[in-house]
């Protein structure tokens, strides 16, 4: 479990009182819906971090100085979920570009996991599950919550396709654990991921973009390790005979 939780029917009026370097640092905040309170699990690194996401709000790469995850009712079926996750993000006072996931899996049983510098945080809900692959299967339909949220920080600033190649790493490490775990999926319709790094440059040190992060490359295998280890502890007890 993450090693500091602040539970709060309020969230704080200043955003800053929410950064979090580390992900083991990230704050559990509530927001209200349909008239009951939800767990909202912000990370705020601040500035000077480069994100990569499939969030349905700050997707792609960018400059990224939050990333919130946010428990909603089963059966979630508001058409804004952009505008619903900005407003979450303005009451919890965070400000500029950020990342913003869903889910209706428990945010408060999330897991997290590090391996020498490579940290993950995963939410989990396996109810809906099956192969990536299904002949016949496909359609236009409106973004829905993620079921399986995976946030990734990274210590070292990535390129452009080492940020990709990473989420492919973090994306085969969660199926490994799926498989290992027996079940037979490779994950849920709506899983969602986010990759976070140092920008290039951005902490002064020079320090050069690393350009793979493939899983036998030294990022990437930390990085498909803790991943793996934080879905398989946030899926263990999920599976039903």
């Amino acid at each position: 479990m993450l090693s500091r939780t602040l539970l709060a029917s309020l969230p704080p009026a200043d955003g800053s009182l929410l950064a979090s370097p580390s992900l083991a640092d990230a704050t559990l905040l509530t927001h209200t819906e349909q008239g009951r309170a939800w767990p909202l699990l912000v990370w705020a690194p601040g500035p000077g971090v480069r994100m990569v996401s499939s969030a349905v709000l700050g997707g792609g790469i960018g400059e990224r100085a939050w990333v919130l995850n946010a428990q909603v009712p089963p059966g979630y079926d508001r058409l804004d979920p952009v505008a619903h996750l900005g407003a979450l993000a303005s009451g919890a006072g965070l400000e500029g570009p950020g990342v913003g996931l869903m889910t209706a899996a428990s945010v408060e049983d999330r897991r997290y996991a590090a391996d020498a510098g490579a940290e993950a945080v995963v939410t989990a809900g396996i109810g809906v599950r099956g192969w990536a692959a299904v002949p016949g299967a496909g359609g236009v339909a409106a973004p829905r919550p993620g079921t399986i949220n995976i946030v990734v920080s990274l210590p070292v600033p990535l390129t452009d396709a080492a940020l990709v190649n990473a989420v492919a790493t973090a994306t085969e490490a969660k199926v490994q654990a799926l498989v290992e775990l027996g079940a037979d999926a490779s994950g849920t319709p709506t899983d969602a991921v986010c990759v976070a790094a140092p920008s290039p440059g951005g902490n002064g040190t020079g320090t050069p973009a690393e350009p793979f992060a493939g899983p036998r490359s030294l990022w990437g295998a930390r990085l498909a390790r803790a991943v793996h280890r934080a879905t398989y502890e946030a899926c263990a007890g999920l599976l039903t005979p």
